[in-house]
C-alpha cells in the first residue's frame, strides 16, 4: 500500500495542476476563454513548461547537488527553496501571460490565483508544514465547480467526481505515507479550494 500511495503521491504532485487547470480551460470548456483554437496548443505547452517541467528540473537539480536531502522534503526547512524557486517560475508566467495583451486576459487572471495560493503556501510552509498536494488538489476542485455553475455547456458530472476521488486518494496517500497530520491535510485542502473558488468566481463574474 505504501508503494501505491507513494506513485500517486508522485503522479499527483502539487505541480501537476496548473497543467489540469489550463487544460479543463482551454479545451474542456471552449467558451470559457476567448483565445483562438490555433494558439490553444502553444498556450498550454507554455504552462505545463513553465509551471511543471521547468520547476520539477530546478528541485531534481536541488536534490543532486545537496541542498536538498529527499525530494518528499520530510522537514519543514527541505520546503523554503524549492516552494521559493517554485513561486518564482508561477509568478514568471503570469507577468508573462499579463505582457500578452493580444490575449485574453483570463490566462493571466487565472494564473495570478493560481500564484496567490502558492504564495499563500510558500509563506505558510516557512512556518508549518501546509500540505502542497492538498493545496493543488482542492484548488483543481474549485476550478472544476466555479467552471460548472458559470458555463451550461460544461458536463462537469465526471470531471467533479474525478477531482473528489484525486482528492480523497491523495489525502490518503499522505497520511497513509506519514507526511502530513490530518489537519495539515485538511488545512491545505481548505486554502486551495478557497482561493481558487473566490478567484476564479470573481474572473467569469
Amino acid at each position: 500500500m505504501r508503494l501505491i500511495a507513494l506513485v500517486i503521491s508522485v503522479v499527483f504532485q502539487p505541480l501537476l495542476m496548473p497543467t489540469l487547470v489550463y487544460g479543463m480551460i482551454l479545451f474542456a470548456v471552449p467558451e470559457a476563454t476567448s483565445i483562438p483554437e490555433e494558439f490553444k496548443e502553444r498556450i498550454f505547452f507554455l504552462i505545463i513548461l513553465s509551471t511543471l517541467v521547468i520547476p520539477m528540473i530546478s528541485i531534481i537539480g536541488l536534490r543532486l547537488s545537496g541542498t536538498v536531502k529527499s525530494l518528499h522534503m520530510p522537514e519543514v526547512k527541505d520546503r523554503r527553496i524549492p516552494f521559493l524557486i517554485t513561486t518564482a517560475y508561477f509568478l514568471l508566467t503570469t507577468w508573462f501571460l499579463y505582457q500578452k495583451t493580444d490575449l485574453d486576459p483570463v490566462l493571466w487572471l487565472g494564473m495570478a490565483v493560481i500564484c496567490t495560493s502558492v504564495v499563500i503556501l510558500t509563506g505558510i510552509s516557512f512556518f508549518w508544514k501546509m500540505s502542497a498536494h492538498m493545496t493543488g488538489t482542492g484548488g483543481l476542485l474549485a476550478v472544476v465547480l466555479v467552471l460548472g455553475n458559470k458555463f451550461p455547456n460544461f458536463e462537469v458530472l465526471y470531471p467533479l467526481l474525478g477531482a473528489l476521488v484525486l482528492c480523497g486518494v491523495v489525502a490518503t496517500s499522505r497520511l497513509l505515507l506519514q507526511a502530513h497530520r490530518p489537519l495539515e491535510v485538511y488545512i491545505g485542502l481548505a486554502t486551495g479550494f478557497i482561493v481558487c473558488w473566490l478567484g476564479f468566481n470573481w474572473i467569469w463574474t
